[in-house]
């Protein structure tokens, strides 16, 4: 099996060819936004100001990293609970965000606004926020100091693992483990 390697910008077809269930790497851009950063990219939508970053063929890594050691661009860097940004998605979604990741379930209305606007949704390795951060080769801050570990950081990373946990169509991994798992003999 050949390692699928993806790069943002990430473009409708790129994302449509991803199914659930996937096995990916992300190498390039990736920007790290957790709740409160995104209660306050939904403010500036309402105030008509200008996002941190564009969206367009952008992911979003829901993180807060830890402070790097000497030498290294970040400290360990898992995965946040996804359903903390389910208020905020859909918005962010509908002005061309496309690629979350995080860890957990989703809110049917950012499942919906994942197959309206051919977007996706990885789930990050909880657990191994150590082996995340040694895929980053490099990260600033580029938005909202004063957030501390909430701030937005512009990370470049180099084949960070993420699994397709609700693809472009809606198929959602989760539902379909939970399904699996309830009725043991189609395991068999």
């Amino acid at each position: 099996m050949t390692k699928k390697i993806i790069t943002p910008p990430f473009t409708d077809e790129v994302i449509r060819e991803l199914k659930a269930g996937d096995m990916v790497y992300i190498s390039g851009v990736v920007y790290t936004a957790r709740d409160a950063a995104h209660k306050r990219m939904c403010e500036y939508l309402d105030a008509g100001k200008a996002m941190p970053f564009d969206f367009q063929g952008a992911a979003i890594y829901y993180a807060g990293p830890c402070p790097p050691k000497p030498g290294k661009p970040i400290g360990s860097v898992g995965p946040t609970t996804s359903g903390r940004m389910d208020l905020y998605s859909p918005r962010l979604i509908e002005q061309g965000l496309k690629v979350m990741i995080g860890k957990g379930f989703r809110s049917p209305e950012v499942i919906e606004a994942i197959r309206k606007h051919t977007g996706v949704y990885f789930a990050a390795i909880g657990g191994a926020a150590a082996l995340m951060g040694r895929c980053v080769e490099s990260a600033e801050v580029i938005a909202y100091d004063e957030l501390g570990t909430e701030a937005v950081r512009r990370l470049v990373v180099r084949e960070l693992p993420v699994i397709v946990a609700i693809d472009s169509q809606g198929r959602n991994m989760y539902e379909e483990g939970r399904a699996l798992f309830a009725h043991p003999a189609a395991l068999h």
